[in-house]
């Protein structure tokens, strides 16, 4: 693909948007039916904003979805402390959900816009931000046309390129180059990420490690925890956690073949995506097995096979409710789930093969000899059993994981530094316009972003270029 089909191909995509633009509101509506979408807050994915913009320097940051929110968390809080706001958007209402619990008046929600000119003009028009912010592999060629029209800086932080995405765009190079080489930094979680975010072009890349070693479970609450382990009792229990369509089939192929051997088993089961639990439910039953659902109320019998949550952040509740979890989309899906929150909840790690999302961090923990790796549902069984009964090799795991994540701890001070040129001269400006909003006194009244001009910001950071900061 040579450099001019390349930016053909660009405005091709975004005339394409231009013309279907008319046309996303069905789309939208169908979503919204299904529950993929917030009926109440649709226009803020057409740009248009629900809420104010704030004073002073703005950074958006854009998580897609849960497990990006959850990575992103401590960088948001740590540039909070700086004296910046966010507009954080996201694309899920489970992530929307997520963020409304965790996220400070200093930080604005909203969903992402649609990558369509008008949508994306819109909403920087309002925002008006001074550094975007996205996470792991969030590429959106309209997106990253309007921001660097408009000159404002873009870095992908957490970046990870997977196996398909590389292949794909290596067959288009010159579209990569012309798409990658927008963005001010790509920060990656491993050399391999960045080797590969190297070849297609973009201009700076370093490497932090992977933002989720640094993200600490949340304490479930106590009280249910301990109703919960209450109607457990000494029963022998593992967990399938974040499964995706068809591991729940495994699932209750594992409770079958574990059911000769360890007649009380409860399997906990909770899926990546809850609104599919209706459909789970009732497949479960299907197959002859007693199902409670978290979100009934209902409490958990001797009676009871599967343990089905359906509820949003509550995985560290679930997680402790056993010592032996498996992540899902590595048996029927591709890539892997996040395993930092199993290792970190002292839980013996199982995952199927399929984990390029986190190979360097699945090839550390198996290293370790805290993880293993299954091709099948009675290898499953047979590891879920094992563990069950060897209290021994089960503690080993245990602590290996613990000890791997700790050594992998500390991307979020690295990215934060690797940041530093963009952040600091915002965190600047913020004082700057603080202390000539004092000195004006309550009735002296001018707009100190006028004073500054609608490009201090980006002045500050060619600024910091210049003097060789990255």
């Amino acid at each position: 693909m040579t450099p001019f089909f390349a930016r053909t191909l660009l405005r091709l995509y975004r005339g394409a948007g231009t013309v279907i633009y008319p046309f996303i509101g069905p789309f939208l509506r169908a979503r919204a039916a299904r529950g993929k979408e917030d009926r109440a807050r649709r226009g803020e994915r057409y740009g248009y904003a629900s809420a104010k913009r704030p004073d002073g320097p703005l950074v958006w940051l854009h998580a897609a979805s849960v497990g990006e929110s959850l990575a992103v968390a401590p960088l948001l809080e740590r540039i909070e402390r700086l004296d910046v706001s966010i507009v954080l958007t996201t694309g899920t209402v489970t992530s929307a959900e997520l963020a409304k619990q965790r996220v400070s008046e200093r930080t604005q929600h909203q969903y992402v816009p649609l990558d369509l000119q008008r949508a994306v003009g819109r909403f920087l028009d309002h925002w008006k931000p001074d550094l975007a912010i996205f996470a792991e592999s969030e590429i959106w060629p309209t997106t990253i046309r309007e921001l660097g029209r408009r000159n404002i800086p873009q870095i992908l932080v957490n970046a990870r390129m997977s196996d398909r995405s590389n292949r794909r765009w290596q067959q288009r190079q010159a579209l990569a180059e012309a798409v990658f080489g927008q963005l001010a930094q790509v920060i990656a979680q491993s050399e391999t990420d960045a080797e590969r975010f190297r070849a297609l072009g973009a201009p700076w890349v370093t490497v932090a490690g992977n933002l989720k070693s640094d993200v600490d479970l949340p304490q479930p609450d106590a009280a249910t925890l301990a109703t919960l382990q209450s109607q457990i009792g000494l029963r022998p229990t593992w967990l399938a956690a974040s499964t995706h369509a068809g591991e729940e089939e495994s699932v209750a192929e594992v409770h079958a073949l574990l059911l000769p051997h360890e007649r009380n088993v409860l399997s906990i089961l909770v899926p990546r995506h809850p609104d599919r639990c209706a459909d789970i439910a009732a497949m479960l039953r299907s197959r002859g097995l007693t199902v409670v659902t978290r979100s009934s109320g209902e409490p958990i019998t001797n009676e009871t096979q599967v343990f089905l949550g359906d509820t949003i952040g509550e995985m560290s509740l679930y997680m402790a409710l056993t010592r032996i979890v498996f992540m899902g989309k590595s048996l029927k899906g591709e890539g892997g789930q996040n395993p930092f929150e199993p290792a970190k909840a002292g839980a013996a790690l199982l995952s199927g093969r399929y984990v390029q999302n986190f190979r360097e961090v699945y090839e550390n923990l198996l290293r370790a000899g805290a993880a293993r790796l299954v091709r099948d549902e009675k290898m499953l069984a047979g590891h879920v059993l094992h563990l069950m009964r060897n209290e021994h090799d089960r503690d080993v795991m245990v602590k290996a994981g613990l000890a791997t994540v700790e050594e992998m701890a500390g991307a979020v001070d690295t990215t934060i530094r690797a940041l530093d040129a963009y952040i600091l001269p915002l965190r600047l400006r913020s004082g700057l316009e603080r202390l000539r909003a004092s000195d004006a006194g309550p009735n002296g009244g001018h707009d100190s972003r006028k004073d500054n001009g609608p490009d201090n910001g980006q002045d500050a950071v060619a600024k910091a270029k210049r003097a060789g900061r990255p």
